[in-house]
């Protein structure tokens, strides 16, 4: 890391500079970076009148903006974690613009030519060189094909691979020296966060990922005649260059132009609901990003979906988990609700179930009185969500992904008709997937899996055991022992062990007294203390009185 800081440090200083422009000079104190990149005190600590009076998520966006479109990804990423961010600062992060000015068409017909082989001229029948869009990853030209389709052409930004791996290799840095330094920063496991940030940024930095993911969809839509995804042309597609079918349509955030042409918004709401339903509780992959700006309305109004770059994969014990949290939610249950969160993520080994069945317990009151058809699905599974990362339980990405998502349908769907229950229209998807969960053929699939696991570790338990006992012979394994009674396991076995040493001393006394006897039978005579007392009559009371108070010790103790 030392040789990483030491190759990035002019942006390690940006980086810590814009921070504490913006009132975040503090955070860079208690990292320890101050001395170490060389900044001037006064611009860490800023009197509150030198401040931008903005609250700290305004500030927060700001700061991201100026950083590049690594923080610009980074913000909008960390937008869909409401379970870890509060409200105020979720608010702000959406709000994170994704446009910024346009790089030279030349720049983007050499990287076509690069990548393609050929300029965009010889490709193309027209290519118009003013972009249609352009944001931090790439930017967006409207093009015709030689075969005459209408196609979208999306050019990545020269040197944004290197820009972007520059950023995360400081931003991995950044979150290690917080988890060692910060308390938050280790509870809220930034290093891990920030890992899977990267991992999500680098996949859509690969356009063939994100052409990969359209036509997953659209062959889920295949016989929906509602929804359309645009065709991909791989022939004009690589991983910095992506040809799609350029939709022509109404964003689905023009309300007045889509009543204008006589669309019934309540129709196309209830489709975009059943069509997000499939995806998640019958496809188990989905759109991760459906806000109005990625949602188009076509003649006939058919949803037509654009931007893939970010997706949420569900598997099949997923979507079992989820549907037993919203029918758990549909009866009110708060055992139900609380062994489905378990289901979903992953608990430590001491998290404190009564708080946690307390916490789901205070949240089921919330909706109690709420009839079902008007809870706001999103809400009420964002808010269990938050519960579980209170109680550092763990839930997959995806999951918090598809609570996200859901958030942004009802507010699209709010919008459109606010008669419209999510609900609702979710029931029939949830009762198909109880269907398919009682099926005998799935109950049998899944009594085999769990016996041929049953199995495998019956046939593994050998050679583990044997290798537990190797481990063990070489010193390797340790053991801990916890107990909450440990105070007074000890006063027992010191009040043992005084039994055990009393009962010695009288033990050796006995010996003693015995060989007083012997010696007196076999001289005749019996041995006489301080001239005139019988040792032997001595020794016979002193044992006596040794012998009451040991068996008044056993008879106190309890353990006679």
């Amino acid at each position: 890391m030392i040789g990483k800081r030491i190759r990035h440090l002019n942006r390690y200083r940006e980086v810590a500079t814009v921070l504490a422009r913006h009132g975040f000079g503090l955070i860079i104190e208690e990292m320890g970076l101050t001395n170490l990149l060389s900044l001037p005190k006064r611009l860490i600590f800023q009197t509150q009148e030198e401040i931008d009076p903005q609250t700290v998520g305004a500030r927060l966006r700001h700061a991201l903006e100026e950083l590049g479109p690594t923080y610009v990804k980074l913000g909008q990423i960390a937008s869909t974690r409401p379970d870890i961010l509060p409200d105020f600062l979720i608010r702000e992060l959406e709000k994170l613009q994704d446009q910024v000015a346009p790089f030279p068409y030349d720049e983007a017909s050499q990287i076509i030519e690069s990548e393609l082989g050929k300029k965009p001229t010889e490709i193309f029948e027209r290519f118009e060189e003013i972009p249609i869009a352009a944001a931090s990853i790439g930017q967006v030209y409207r093009a015709v094909l030689k075969s005459g389709e209408k196609v979208a052409v999306k050019v990545q930004r020269p040197q944004i691979t290197q820009t972007i791996e520059t950023d995360l290799e400081i931003l991995l840095d950044l979150a290690t020296i917080a988890e060692n330094r910060v308390d938050w920063a280790k509870h809220y496991q930034l290093k891990e966060m920030v890992e899977e940030f990267a991992r999500s940024l680098r996949s859509e930095l690969d356009y063939s990922i994100e052409g990969r993911n359209a036509e997953k969809i659209g062959s889920q839509f295949k016989d929906t005649p509602e929804v359309h995804i645009p065709k991909i042309y791989w022939d004009y597609s690589t991983k910095k260059i992506l040809t799609l079918e350029f939709v022509h349509g109404v964003k689905l955030s023009q309300f007045e132009d889509l009543t204008a042409l006589g669309y019934s918004l309540k129709t196309i709401g209830e489709n975009l609901v059943k069509a997000m339903f499939k995806q998640i509780l019958i496809d188990g992959f989905f759109h991760g990003d459906p806000h109005p700006g990625n949602i188009f309305i076509l003649p006939g109004q058919i949803i037509s979906l654009i931007d893939f770059g970010m997706v949420g994969r569900l598997s099949s014990e997923m979507k079992y988990n989820f549907s037993s949290l919203v029918i758990g939610m549909m009866r009110k249950k708060t055992k139900d609700m609380v062994d489905a969160v378990l289901d979903m993520g992953i608990a430590p080994s001491d998290v404190n179930m009564k708080l946690l069945y307390r916490d789901v317990d205070n949240l089921r009151e919330k909706y109690l009185d709420v009839a079902m058809s008007e809870i706001h699905l999103g809400e009420a599974v964002n808010d269990l969500f938050k519960v579980a990362y209170r109680h550092r339980i763990q839930i997959p990405a995806d999951l918090v992904l598809l609570g996200k998502s859901l958030l942004s349908l009802e507010g699209i769907v709010e919008q459109l008709d606010p008669e419209i229950s999510i609900i609702d229209i979710a029931q029939p998807y949830g009762k198909q997937l109880l269907k398919e969960r009682f099926e005998p053929k799935n109950i049998a699939e899944k009594t085999w899996n769990n016996l041929r696991d049953t199995v495998d570790l019956a046939v593994d338990l050998p050679q583990q055991a044997k290798e537990f006992l190797r481990s063990a012979q070489n010193g390797k394994i340790r053991f801990e022992i916890v107990t909450p009674e440990l105070g007074n396991f000890l006063k027992k076995m010191d009040r043992l062990s005084n039994q055990l040493s009393f009962s010695l001393v009288l033990l050796a006394f006995s010996i003693i007294m015995a060989g007083l006897i012997i010696a007196s039978a076999l001289g005749g005579s019996q041995p006489i203390l301080f001239g005139r007392i019988p040792a032997i009559d001595v020794g016979f009371t002193f044992a006596f009185i040794m012998f009451v108070l040991l068996i008044a010790s056993i008879f106190r103790s309890g353990r006679f």
